[in-house]
């Protein structure tokens, strides 16, 4: 069994993080944040676009029924509809 990395984790490869977090920090973007960061909240629209999610429960619902995965993902913070939106 392939244990490789997964669709997800080779799209992100493209992502140029040191660019992202430098447009984050230009424009303050995680000031007064407590656990749910710019990072979090973009992997987890890019996810819910890979996907075709339509609603912030939809999203939610999906990303909370692969909790232990969501390390791995990238996502640190808790997920919540009232923290994506």
């Amino acid at each position: 069994m392939y244990t490789g990395k997964t669709v997800f984790a080779q799209l992100l490869e493209h992502l140029p993080l040191h660019q992202f977090r430098l447009c984050v920090k230009r424009y303050n973007g995680n000031y007064k944040v407590q656990s749910f960061s710019c990072l979090d909240q973009y992997l987890c629209l890019f996810f819910a676009q890979l996907t075709y999610r339509e609603s912030l429960r939809d999203i939610t619902t999906c990303l909370l029924g692969m909790q232990n995965k969501l390390y791995h993902m990238g996502i640190r913070g808790k997920i919540a509809r009232s923290t994506l939106a």
